[in-house]
């Protein structure tokens, strides 16, 4: 298998629009999306429910098809799924018939490797995340972080050049979720690979960003982005960081107070 190319995790959207069909008229989810993250880059959005930022995500995996511009991964226009980009969903999703290496592996399904190299790479990704000496444990005997730990596994053991990641730790308790956003950014750091986030919690967008980019909805746009230079590993009390959190909310706030155009087109 080949390894990450310096490009392999560039993502240009260029002019992105989207509509769905909602009782029989036309939505707009997105409207005249431009966005390019830069190889390594850590991306976080935000925004408030409705804004379009996981069908955004879902666009760049090539889950979403049928839109107006351009998403384009390593100078390739995104037509469909890839094992070059990795999915990490709000559930696990993981099958509780097979063990964790068992559903590590699936995802490996696909590439061009041996039995043993197979084994090795499952092994390697399942210390990376901290599931050494649970290879054989099923899901169920699992809490919910370390399954959520087992499906960031499967999505990076094919090395893909982008990690997109759909409110990965929603479902998860505050210690938890805490501990995670730590471990994530470790990960990330390992691997030198591109990461989007989608998330709820503007503490988490801000702790794990390079970038926050601000949502509006109706139609889902870019509003704002704001740039986190704080040096990493970042601690969630530092004074910086939180006075960027509140500005990240005042965005939001300003959204919400701007009052939301209709996403019916006519």
């Amino acid at each position: 298998m080949t390894g990450r190319t310096m490009t392999s995790g560039q993502i240009d959207i260029q002019s992105v629009s989207k509509k769905f069909q909602v009782d029989g008229r036309p939505l707009v989810a997105l409207e005249h999306v431009d966005l390019d993250i830069a190889a390594g880059e850590f991306i976080t959005i935000v925004g408030a429910s409705g804004c379009g930022k996981s069908t955004l995500l879902r666009m760049i995996a090539g889950l979403e098809r049928n839109h107006r511009g351009e998403i384009r991964h390593g100078g390739r226009l995104i037509t469909g799924p890839s094992l070059e980009r990795g999915l990490v969903f709000q559930e696990p999703r993981l099958f509780p018939w097979l063990t964790i290496a068992e559903n590590v592996a699936l995802g490996l399904e696909n590439a061009k490797v041996d039995g043993a190299e197979k084994k090795r790479l499952v092994a390697e990704h399942l210390a990376l995340v901290g599931l050494t000496g649970f290879e054989k444990a099923y899901p169920r005997q699992l809490s919910g972080g370390m399954a959520q730990r087992a499906a960031i596994a499967r999505a990076l053991v094919n090395r893909p050049g982008v990690l997109l990641l759909d409110e990965p730790f929603g479902a998860l308790d505050a210690m938890t979720r805490a501990h995670l956003q730590t471990e994530l950014q470790r990960i990330w750091a390992h691997e030198k690979i591109t990461a989007v986030l989608v998330t709820h919690d503007v503490d988490e967008a801000v702790l794990l960003g390079d970038r926050v980019v601000v949502m509006a909805p109706r139609p889902g746009r870019i509003a704002q982005i704001f740039t986190i230079d704080a040096p990493r590993p970042r601690d969630r009390k530092d004074e910086g960081l939180i006075r960027l959190r509140n500005d990240v909310l005042e965005a939001l706030d300003a959204i919400k107070d701007e009052g939301a155009r209709p996403g019916l087109a006519h």
